[in-house]
Protein backbone atom coordinates (compact mmCIF):
# COMPACT_ATOMS: atom_id res chain seq x y z
CA UNK A 1 0.00 0.00 0.00
CA UNK A 2 2.58 2.24 0.80
CA UNK A 3 4.81 1.68 -2.34
CA UNK A 4 1.18 2.36 -4.34
CA UNK A 5 1.11 5.82 -2.74
CA UNK A 6 5.12 6.74 -3.62
CA UNK A 7 5.86 6.61 0.39
CA UNK A 8 8.61 5.13 1.38
CA UNK A 9 8.00 1.67 3.66
CA UNK A 10 8.82 2.67 7.64
CA UNK A 11 8.31 0.83 10.90
CA UNK A 12 6.44 3.62 11.85
CA UNK A 13 3.98 3.82 8.72
CA UNK A 14 3.40 0.12 9.07
CA UNK A 15 3.08 0.34 12.14
CA UNK A 16 0.38 3.05 11.77
CA UNK A 17 -1.67 1.13 8.84
CA UNK A 18 -2.00 -1.85 11.27
CA UNK A 19 -2.76 -0.06 14.05
CA UNK A 20 -5.69 1.62 12.20
CA UNK A 21 -6.85 -1.43 10.40
CA UNK A 22 -6.77 -3.04 13.48
CA UNK A 23 -9.28 -0.64 15.36
CA UNK A 24 -11.20 1.80 12.65
CA UNK A 25 -12.39 4.90 13.63
CA UNK A 26 -9.56 5.36 16.36
CA UNK A 27 -8.74 8.34 17.67
CA UNK A 28 -5.10 9.72 17.56
CA UNK A 29 -4.23 8.62 21.50
CA UNK A 30 -5.69 5.25 20.64
CA UNK A 31 -3.20 4.69 17.78
CA UNK A 32 -0.66 6.04 18.94
CA UNK A 33 -1.00 3.23 22.33
CA UNK A 34 -1.70 0.69 19.62
CA UNK A 35 1.92 1.75 17.73
CA UNK A 36 3.37 1.81 21.21
CA UNK A 37 3.14 -2.00 21.80
CA UNK A 38 5.15 -2.60 19.03
CA UNK A 39 7.09 0.39 18.59
CA UNK A 40 7.82 1.49 22.37
CA UNK A 41 10.45 3.93 21.29
CA UNK A 42 8.31 5.99 18.74
CA UNK A 43 7.19 9.58 19.56
CA UNK A 44 3.93 11.23 19.36
CA UNK A 45 4.68 13.54 16.85
CA UNK A 46 6.33 10.69 14.37
CA UNK A 47 2.65 9.00 14.75
CA UNK A 48 1.08 12.65 14.13
CA UNK A 49 3.45 13.23 10.91
CA UNK A 50 2.45 9.42 9.82
CA UNK A 51 -0.97 10.04 10.14
CA UNK A 52 -0.62 13.54 7.97
CA UNK A 53 1.45 11.53 5.51
CA UNK A 54 -0.95 8.87 5.25
CA UNK A 55 -4.18 10.78 4.97
CA UNK A 56 -2.78 12.87 2.43
CA UNK A 57 -1.61 10.19 0.38
CA UNK A 58 -5.43 8.50 0.23
CA UNK A 59 -4.74 5.83 2.53
CA UNK A 60 -6.48 7.02 5.96
CA UNK A 61 -9.41 8.77 6.09
CA UNK A 62 -9.65 11.15 9.25
CA UNK A 63 -13.13 12.01 10.49
CA UNK A 64 -14.65 14.39 13.16
CA UNK A 65 -17.65 13.07 14.41
CA UNK A 66 -19.56 16.44 15.86
CA UNK A 67 -18.47 16.40 19.69
CA UNK A 68 -15.61 13.99 18.85
CA UNK A 69 -12.04 14.20 18.61
CA UNK A 70 -10.78 13.64 15.29
CA UNK A 71 -10.72 9.70 14.71
CA UNK A 72 -8.73 7.75 11.39
CA UNK A 73 -10.56 5.11 9.42
CA UNK A 74 -8.63 2.84 6.34
CA UNK A 75 -11.61 2.44 4.41
CA UNK A 76 -11.10 5.61 2.01
CA UNK A 77 -12.72 6.10 -1.49
CA UNK A 78 -16.08 5.28 -1.27
CA UNK A 79 -17.65 8.46 0.22
CA UNK A 80 -19.93 6.02 3.01
CA UNK A 81 -21.02 7.66 6.26
CA UNK A 82 -21.36 6.93 9.91
CA UNK A 83 -23.71 6.33 12.78
CA UNK A 84 -22.50 7.50 15.99
CA UNK A 85 -23.91 6.12 18.96
CA UNK A 86 -25.63 9.59 21.96
CA UNK A 87 -24.08 7.27 25.03
CA UNK A 88 -21.24 5.45 24.78
CA UNK A 89 -19.82 6.92 21.21
CA UNK A 90 -19.47 3.83 19.41
CA UNK A 91 -19.05 4.73 15.72
CA UNK A 92 -20.06 2.51 12.86
CA UNK A 93 -19.66 2.91 9.03
CA UNK A 94 -23.03 3.22 7.11
CA UNK A 95 -23.23 2.92 3.06
CA UNK A 96 -24.35 5.51 0.66
CA UNK A 97 -27.83 5.57 1.04
CA UNK A 98 -29.07 6.12 -2.48
CA UNK A 99 -26.97 6.44 -5.90
CA UNK A 100 -22.80 7.43 -6.79
CA UNK A 101 -20.64 9.31 -4.90
CA UNK A 102 -21.26 12.08 -3.17
CA UNK A 103 -24.84 10.34 -2.81
CA UNK A 104 -26.61 13.48 -1.83
CA UNK A 105 -27.28 16.14 -4.31
CA UNK A 106 -27.19 20.08 -2.73
CA UNK A 107 -30.21 22.13 -3.37
CA UNK A 108 -27.95 24.88 -4.12
CA UNK A 109 -24.40 24.02 -4.80
CA UNK A 110 -23.17 27.91 -4.72
CA UNK A 111 -20.50 27.49 -8.35
CA UNK A 112 -18.62 24.55 -5.64
CA UNK A 113 -17.84 21.27 -8.24
CA UNK A 114 -19.10 18.77 -4.91
CA UNK A 115 -17.11 15.95 -4.78
CA UNK A 116 -18.03 14.70 -1.41
CA UNK A 117 -21.16 14.54 0.67
CA UNK A 118 -20.70 13.98 4.95
CA UNK A 119 -23.72 12.52 6.81
CA UNK A 120 -23.24 11.75 10.20
CA UNK A 121 -26.78 9.48 12.00
CA UNK A 122 -26.99 9.88 15.76
CA UNK A 123 -28.96 7.78 17.73
CA UNK A 124 -28.26 5.19 20.45
CA UNK A 125 -26.08 1.91 19.72
CA UNK A 126 -28.08 -1.39 20.14
CA UNK A 127 -26.31 -2.21 23.70
CA UNK A 128 -27.05 1.66 24.75
CA UNK A 129 -30.81 1.17 23.77
CA UNK A 130 -30.69 -2.27 25.59
CA UNK A 131 -29.35 -0.62 28.80
CA UNK A 132 -31.57 1.74 28.80
CA UNK A 133 -34.46 -0.35 28.38
CA UNK A 134 -33.81 -2.28 31.54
Amino acid sequence: MLRGAALRVTRPRVAVLNAVHAHPHADTDSIIGAVRRDLPEVSRQAVYDVLRALTAAGLLRRIEPPGSVARYEARTGDNHHHVVCRSCGLIADVDCAVGAAPCLTASDDHGFAIDEAEVVYRGRCPDCSTAGNS
